[in-house]
């Protein structure tokens, strides 16, 4: 069945650095579109950034310029590459696809992994 298991969050200080990876399995994940998503305390879930199969990439204004989408396709791993991190980055961080199943288009979501950025 499909899969998505987050990795890497933790605690890091203002200005820090963290990697997230997104190990997928259960489908074709090249042909796949990936997404990162987060939802921080008392907050909506929001999206953060994407990245296509092709490996086009998108973000939102709140992360541009500071994080980074990537992907890894012969270890079947989205990256989220987050530099100058705030304390608003603090959320627990989501990785999503979406596949086709039958006639039907269904959103797969990982557990989390959660980022608290903190001094």
């Amino acid at each position: 069945q499909v899969q998505l298991v987050e990795s890497g969050g933790g605690l890091v200080q203002p200005g820090g650095s963290l990697r997230l990876s997104c190990a997928a399995s259960g489908f074709t994940f090249s042909r796949n579109a990936m997404r990162w998503y987060r939802q921080a305390p008392g907050k909506e879930r929001e999206w953060v950034a994407s990245i296509t199969s092709e490996g086009g990439t998108n973000y939102s204004d709140s992360v541009k310029g500071r994080l980074t989408i990537s992907r890894d396709n012969a270890k079947n791993t989205v990256y989220l590459f987050m530099n100058t991190l705030k304390p608003e980055d603090t959320a627990v961080y989501y990785c999503t696809t979406i596949l086709l199943v039958g006639s039907r288009l269904q959103l797969y979501w990982g557990q989390g992994t959660q980022v608290t950025v903190s001094s």
